[in-house]
């Protein structure tokens, strides 16, 4: 069966927790915006964000399309940092994420590609659990988001990679179990005794499959991430670099995926509609958004 995942705006609502004295749209005493269907829970997800979409103007909705989104005062909806990372522990590396005096910081576990070389899944479990619920705990008080670009799910072919180790290695079966089982120790909802529902609709944090796909160069004798092209035969694509990212989407459900910085035979990967539409919504069934580098 099929998970549908919340519509990416629908973040938004849930960023709608009064945590000072200003009023937001879901906050029962704002009569003026609370009645509004998207604040509606018994409604669909998509019914909420159909509704939220519909009520924003056009400059308003160019508004949400970068990492930075800006509040819609009329709506009550604040602003939002969609730009968090936790890549093997909540990181303050993107914008997203503060931390303070009252949380200095969260739990470093090892590089991914050293937890990787466990080849122990039910670890890679856990770690997105425990990353999750840290995370959850920063947002409540304030100091992160609920979106988190995260994890990295390249295959690392290239040891010139400056962020090889951010990955879980250079086999696409490692790196596809590792995809889901982080993927889902972060996304998934759990009882009281740590056992998790593929078929609970509601996110804990939304997670990111990145950088989709065939990218593994930052800066090597001229040649950068921002001008790549990566001359992929198609065996290779459809052995090597495209497992990871369609383990994420068909088997954990992942709430995104981010496009890569580089071209793919010529062809922008954020720009090429047979890998954005044809690929991963059309053939994997992705149910969710896709973020940019």
């Amino acid at each position: 069966m099929k998970k549908h995942l919340p519509s990416p705006l629908v973040f938004i609502l849930l960023l709608l927790i009064p945590r000072d004295t200003h009023q937001y749209a879901c906050d029962e005493t704002n009569p003026s915006t609370s009645d509004n269907p998207f604040c509606n829970t018994s409604l669909p997800y998509a019914d909420r964000a159909k509704d939220l979409v519909s009520r924003l103007t056009l400059q308003e909705k160019v508004q949400q399309l970068v990492n930075g989104a800006r509040g819609i005062s009329r709506l009550g909806v604040p602003a939002y940092e969609w730009w968090s990372e936790a890549l093997h522990g909540v990181s303050n590396t993107g914008p997203g994420v503060h931390f303070n005096a009252t949380v200095p910081g969260a739990t470093s576990f090892p590089a991914v590609i050293l937890s990787a070389a466990s080849f122990n899944a039910s670890l890679w479990l856990e770690l997105g659990r425990v990353v999750s619920t840290e995370a959850r705990a920063m947002y409540n008080g304030g100091l992160a988001g609920l979106t988190f670009w995260s994890p990295n799910v390249n295959v690392f072919r290239d040891p010139r990679w400056g962020r090889g180790q951010e990955t879980p290695g250079e086999d696409p079966l490692v790196v596809s179990t590792y995809a889901v089982n982080y993927v889902k120790g972060l996304q998934e909802i759990g009882d009281e005794q740590g056992n998790s529902s593929s078929t609970d609709q509601r996110l804990k944090v939304a997670s990111c499959c990145k950088h989709y796909t065939a990218y593994d160069i930052d800066n090597w004798k001229g040649v950068d991430r921002f001008h790549f092209d990566a001359q992929v035969t198609p065996q290779d694509m459809e052995d090597t670099f495209q497992p990871p990212f369609k383990s994420c989407v068909e088997e954990g459900h992942v709430s995104s995926v981010m496009c890569s910085y580089n071209r793919v035979n010529g062809i922008p990967t954020c720009a090429d509609p047979d890998l954005l539409k044809g690929t991963i919504r059309g053939q994997w069934g992705l149910d969710g958004f896709v973020s940019l580098p």
